[in-house]
């Protein structure tokens, strides 16, 4: 039986330095690593509580977890390439230069 304290306030570091890359950054890469940590957080939250509170079903859904993480970095990879072809950059908050009228 392992101590749930650490892998807990890991899961909080974790979680915070995830929610603050998402929100504070403006670089498309650097927001997907915020969602990456996010996930990473909720990965080691399904495996401690799997062996805290005995839960069969922690590693399955860990597995599902990561394989969902890893479709989704994939297809944002993809999504950025596009997105710096058709503008040369990747900044979220840069003005997207549509002429209107």
């Amino acid at each position: 039986m392992i101590r749930p304290a650490l892998p807990y306030l890991l899961v909080a570091v974790l979680a915070g330095l995830g929610v603050y890359g998402i929100l504070a950054r403006r670089h498309a890469v650097l927001v997907l690593v915020g969602v990456e940590l996010l996930l990473g957080a909720a990965g080691l939250l399904l495996v401690t509580v799997g062996q805290t509170a005995g839960v069969v079903d922690a590693p399955v859904l860990t597995l599902f977890l990561i394989t969902i993480a890893a479709a989704e970095v994939v297809i944002a990879l993809a999504i950025m390439l596009a997105l710096f072809r058709a503008r040369g950059h990747v900044d979220l908050h840069a003005d997207l230069g549509v002429d209107e009228g």
